[in-house]
């Protein structure tokens, strides 16, 4: 039984780059090495989740070069939960990040949609109650 995601990849045109925006996030740095035929691999996440984060990889060809940004097809990369969206609305504003627009309340939460470095959009969530683990899942 499949029990745990572990990283999500996400395309970048820069290791070091991608480190730092994820890093005004909160993520941190779980592995960053080379292996055997030098290829570097990048991973990042957050420090509470151990073990779960994101593999950063730099494109291998042309067609994958041009899916930076918009590898999920205009639909959101991930959704990051808070338990105070307006704190970080700011916080992340003045740290540059670019919100697609303002936070707006829904019936069960709070919600910001901004831009990683490359175009990839994230949704900031606070859950109303306080507990993303409450966010309805399937039966």
């Amino acid at each position: 039984m499949i029990y745990r995601v572990g990283r999500v990849v996400v395309l970048v045109r820069d290791y070091d780059e991608a480190v730092e925006f994820y890093a005004q996030l909160g993520f941190q740095r779980l592995f960053d090495g080379r292996g055997d035929n030098g290829f570097r691999f990048v991973h990042i996440g957050l420090p509470d989740q151990s073990g779960v984060g994101l593999w950063l990889l730099q494109p291998a060809d042309e067609e994958q070069i041009a899916l930076i940004g918009r590898q999920t097809g205009g639909q959101p990369l991930m959704v990051l939960y808070t338990d105070d969206l307006h704190g970080e609305y700011l916080r992340l504003a003045s740290l540059g990040v670019t919100f697609r627009e303002d936070p707006r309340e829904e019936q069960d939460s709070y919600v910001a949609h901004f831009r990683d470095v490359y175009g990839n959009e994230i949704v900031l969530v606070q859950v109303k109650d306080g507990d993303a683990a409450g966010v309805p899942s399937l039966p």
